[in-house]
C-alpha cells in the first residue's frame, strides 16, 4: 500500500477508528433492540391488542350501556347506603351467591338517574335507579377486565399483592423497555445513514491531494 502523507495518514486512522466505533454502536443497538423484542414480545402484543380495544369499546359492545333511571332530581334519591345494600342483595338474588359483596367503587349518574355499583373481586356490575332501587341492569365489565391486563394490575389480583406493586413493577419495566425499542430503533435507522454519509464524506476529502 503506497504511503500516505502524514497529516492523511492520521485523518485516515482516525477515521477508521470512528467508522469501527459507529458499526460496533449499531451492533450493539441491534442486539439490545433484538433481545428486548423476543423477551418482551407477549407482552408487547397484549398491550397493543388491549390498548386497541380500550380505544374501541363503546363501539365494540365491550362497555355496556347505561340504563335510565326514573328521577334526575337527586332530592328525590334513595341513600347511598340504602342503594348498596340492595346492590349486594341483588348481587346474591340474580347473580352468584358466591362472589364477594366487597364494592370497588360507586359510580354516580345524576344525568341519567341511575348509580353503577363495581365489586372488587369479580368483574360484575349493577345499574340500580336512583330512586327506586330497583335493578335496572346486571353487566359484565369486559372492559375493566382488558384494563387491568392492559396496566398490569390483574398480577396484583392473581397474586394477591393487596397492593399496586406488581403493577407499578411492571409499568416501569413496560415503558421503559418500550422506551428502549423506540431509541434503538431510531438509530438502527439513523446509524447507517449517518455512517455512510460519513465514509462518503472522509472518501471525497481524502480523494484530493495536499
Amino acid at each position: 500500500m503506497k504511503d500516505l502523507p502524514q497529516s492523511r495518514s492520521f485523518i485516515y486512522f482516525a477515521f477508521m477508528s470512528n467508522t469501527k466505533q459507529q458499526a460496533k454502536l449499531i451492533r450493539w443497538f441491534r442486539k439490545v433492540h433484538r433481545k428486548i423484542a423476543i423477551f418482551l414480545f407477549a407482552f408487547f402484543l397484549i398491550i397493543s391488542i388491549s390498548g386497541i380495544l380500550l380505544g374501541i369499546k363503546k363501539q365494540t359492545g365491550l362497555l355496556a350501556p347505561t340504563k335510565q333511571g326514573t328521577s334526575k332530581d337527586l332530592s328525590t334519591w334513595l341513600s347511598i347506603d340504602s342503594l348498596q345494600k340492595n346492590a349486594i342483595r341483588f348481587l346474591y338474588d340474580s347473580v352468584s351467591t358466591n362472589l364477594s359483596a366487597i364494592v370497588d367503587r360507586i359510580d354516580v349518574r345524576p344525568d341519567k338517574g341511575i348509580v353503577k355499583f363495581i365489586f372488587k373481586e369479580h368483574f360484575n356490575g349493577l345499574q340500580l335507579d336512583g330512586a327506586t332501587g330497583e335493578l335496572l341492569l346486571i353487566e359484565k365489565r369486559r372492559s375493566d377486565f382488558i384494563e387491568k391486563l392492559h396496566d398490569g394490575s390483574i398480577l396484583d389480583g392473581i397474586f394477591g399483592t393487596g397492593g399496586d406493586q406488581l403493577k407499578v413493577s411492571y409499568t416501569v419495566i413496560m415503558g421503559l423497555s418500550l422506551f428502549m425499542l423506540v431509541i434503538t430503533g431510531m438509530w438502527l435507522w439513523y446509524g447507517p445513514k449517518r455512517l455512510r454519509k460519513v465514509k462518503r464524506d472522509e472518501k471525497s476529502k481524502n480523494s484530493y491531494p495536499n
